[in-house]
């Protein structure tokens, strides 16, 4: 229950006797130590095929990279990471850099909530910038942005470590 070194600690400042001490029931703890759920830890939960978002990756002159089903919630950016698509993301999701760099299908950029001051400051540093622009790591999927088109730009401006390809940490 208790060391003895801290329990005669205890004894000699409030001047109770040491039976006395160690008759004090445990106190019971009232949650587990981790409180959070082992789901939640690094398991990322794919939908099943046919279910998800559908989000389709295109390269700079309209070819088709990879079709790719999501999650509610997902940003383009980690679905691209997930699925070897080259799409930097240099401040790792910080929106301090412009390498996420997007530019969305108009129908699917109708839908999306407008991008904030911090977004846009830094999408004005983007190369290749379109009306339609966005950044990969803002732009979360919902149901209504299934089937969307997102084209990769020529090129972006890394000014850290150009050249390097992005990877997941």
């Amino acid at each position: 229950m208790f060391r003895p070194t801290l329990l005669r600690r205890v004894a000699a400042t409030v001047q109770v006797p040491l039976p006395a001490l160690s008759m004090l029931p445990a106190r019971p703890l009232l949650r587990p130590f981790s409180a959070s759920a082992v789901a939640r830890h690094g398991d990322l939960v794919r939908p099943k095929p046919g279910t998800g978002i559908k989000v389709t990756y295109t390269d700079s002159k309209g070819n088709v990279i990879k079709t790719i089903e999501g999650n509610e919630g997902d940003d383009l950016l980690s679905l691209a990471h997930e699925h070897d698509i080259d799409l930097e993301g240099a401040c790792e999701r910080s929106v301090a850099c412009s390498t996420c760099h997007v530019i969305i299908d108009p129908k699917s950029f109708d839908k999306l909530p407008e991008a904030d001051d911090e977004e846009n400051d830094m999408l004005d540093l983007a190369f290749g910038l379109e009306d339609t622009s966005r950044l990969g790591c803002q732009v979360l999927l919902t149901p209504e942005l299934d089937g969307m088109v997102a084209q990769l730009p020529a090129a972006t401006r890394n000014m850290y470590v150009d050249g390097a390809k992005a990877r997941t940490h």
